[in-house]
């Protein structure tokens, strides 16, 4: 396929709009500096509209969070039979869905944390798994609504049930995991190296750590034995098989060394839109492999199509 004309989508309507834009601008600059044609679309409701007025050769999808890495946007573009990056419909439907990623990853052989898939206003005075736990939204991305319950606290976090929380009814407890942040981006068919990402001044890897300067701090390579970097490439790769995505994905995991190398590594969560701004991981990842932003780009460019 000869790229020519590239429409950026996004912003959108999510929470996460802010870091679209980011994300959407630093592609549009680097795909034009590699001398595509690049038309950016602040996505609205008319987008359909607008994508069939431009007639691009190929979607950039720079959307993060609900309607954008959903498969609703992935729909639209299949419909228009416009190709796009990223998954397609079914695995970014899927991947969004934290309960039944953890299905399929685990079905694939995947370490997965127990886990409760609960409705919000279940909770009662009683825990609904031993502390420490996580809470987490279902269908939310960039740590949105995440609550950590600590082993001290006496009863379950209230906000969960009150009219503040706006993440949707359904939430899924999860067992907390000790220890080290490490992530791995997969591009095409090929695990990218292993980054460990320790967050500065916050207790995890939360919105603002991932997206306000200094926030985190990126170690790549990781520095942990061989044969679990090379554990997290492997379980990283099956993932994103098992979840049925395309170009490019990110698998994050948790890794607990305090009683020994080997340890437990858990799989956490799949993401098929991560961050694209020249300082975001999978990027980083692709540097550290050999590729230059553009080039990376470029990539997923050449690498868009529909029904895959």
């Amino acid at each position: 396929m000869s790229v020519k004309h590239v429409a950026m989508l996004m912003g959108g309507f999510s929470s996460e709009r802010p870091v679209s834009l980011s994300s959407g601008n630093a592609c549009a600059d680097a795909l034009e500096a590699e001398g595509y044609k690049v038309t950016r679309v602040d996505v609205d409701h008319d987008v359909a509209t607008v994508l069939a007025e431009l007639k691009p050769d190929v979607a950039f999808n720079a959307l993060h969070g609900p309607f954008g890495e959903d498969g609703t946007i992935q729909g639209l573009l299949e419909f228009l039979q416009i190709p796009y990056t990223h998954s397609g419909v079914l695995a970014s439907a899927l991947a969004m869905d934290k309960a039944q990623a953890k299905i399929v990853a685990k079905a694939a052989g995947i370490p997965v944390a127990e886990q409760r898939l609960m409705n919000r206003f279940d909770f009662t005075s009683a825990h609904p798994l031993t502390p420490p736990y996580v809470v987490k939204p279902v269908r939310e991305g960039s740590s949105f609504g995440v609550v950590m319950v600590k082993e001290d606290q006496s009863h379950p976090p209230q906000i969960i049930t009150s009219e503040e929380w706006r993440y949707g009814d359904a939430v899924m407890v999860e067992r907390y995991v000790y220890g080290r942040e490490l992530t791995c981006g997969v591009m095409g068919d090929v695990a990218l190296g292993v980054t460990e990402v320790v967050p500065q001044g916050h207790a995890f890897y939360d919105y603002d750590s991932k997206y306000v300067k200094g926030g985190s701090k990126h170690i790549i390579p990781a520095q942990i034995s061989p044969n679990i970097y090379q554990k997290v490439q492997t379980l990283a790769l099956k993932a994103h098989q098992a979840i049925g995505c395309r170009g490019v994905s990110r698998s994050d995991f948790r890794y607990d060394d305090r009683f020994s190398e080997n340890g437990e590594l858990i799989w956490l969560e799949i993401n098929t839109q991560p961050g694209m701004t020249p300082t975001s991981l999978v990027p980083e990842m692709a540097v550290h492999a050999g590729h230059s932003f553009g080039e990376f780009l470029s990539w997923m460019v050449e690498d868009a199509s529909c029904l895959r």
